[in-house]
């Protein structure tokens, strides 16, 4: 009889846990959504500076392969699309605070990231590309092959690419750049051999300045999944993107979006 007084006593408490912690997470699942769907618009957090995946034009328009996929993911909730643009350093931080509900914004899903924000997909996966005029930096597909003083890389601030080269490549010589678009023109004027970054922004540059002359070959350096960024405490929210983005896949709006925005499907990647 002591024993069983015994395991009550130990079962009743943790029931008491479980039982809280379940009424905790219903309670969570479906905030997000739901405030979205009262405010009757989903606010989006994008760069603005990412050609042709989220571009900000000189009339003030966004555009870009990551704003449509925002627009149809604001259409299946039955809201309208708000755009706020900020430095994509600011991006996570700012889902973190509620001040948008969603970031899509050419965002690499890595554990660090993921330790303070959800996300699903990827919708994208890609890889790091070398935007240059030297065939040996596009060609390259070892990172030592780049690991000498003598190459000298541009990369984003606060991106994967600038984490890539730091850890990965050590001994080149790295320059931070605000924007894609000033980093190009360090590669244009010779002031670095070659911009880091993603495959489609590589696309993107190549497709903007088509006489420049500039080489890009995809290649393996890194594994970039490309996902939405979503706030961390809201299962029902989580739930839906993933289920968004199968949908959009399955009727083939992603290709479609992909042939718009880079001429080719993104999975048709250089040999």
């Amino acid at each position: 009889m002591t024993c069983i007084a015994g395991i009550y006593s130990r079962i009743v408490p943790l029931c008491i846990l479980v039982f809280g912690v379940a009424i905790a997470q219903t309670a969570t699942a479906g905030q997000a959504l739901s405030r979205i769907q009262e405010r009757g618009e989903l606010v989006l957090g994008t760069s603005g500076n990412m050609p042709t995946m989220s571009q900000k034009l000189e009339d003030g328009k966004v555009v870009g392969f990551d704003i449509d996929l925002a627009r149809l993911m604001a259409s299946g909730m039955g809201v309208k699309l708000k755009i706020k643009t900020l430095s994509f350093n600011e991006l996570l931080p700012a889902l973190e605070t509620g001040d948008v509900d969603v970031v899509i914004s050419n965002v690499t899903v890595n554990p660090q990231r993921n330790l303070k924000v959800a996300f699903a997909g990827p919708y994208m996966t890609s890889g790091k590309c070398v935007l240059t005029r030297e065939e040996r930096l596009a060609r390259a597909s070892e990172a030592e092959n780049l690991n000498v003083p003598e190459t000298r890389l541009a990369a984003l601030t606060g991106s994967t690419s600038a984490e890539f080269v730091k850890v990965l490549l050590p001994e080149a010589t790295l320059t931070l750049v605000d924007d894609f678009e000033g980093g190009v023109r360090m590669v244009n004027d010779g002031k670095v051999g070659g911009l880091l970054t993603d495959y489609p922004i590589c696309l993107a540059m190549q497709k903007k300045y088509p006489d420049a002359g500039f080489v890009s070959v995809f290649s393996l350096l890194s594994y970039e999944p490309i996902g939405i960024a979503i706030p961390a405490d809201d299962s029902l929210y989580l739930n839906w993107t993933e289920n968004f983005l199968l949908r959009v896949e399955g009727t083939g709006l992603l290709e479609e979006l992909a042939v718009r925005w880079f001429g080719r499907p993104i999975s048709e990647n250089d040999e």
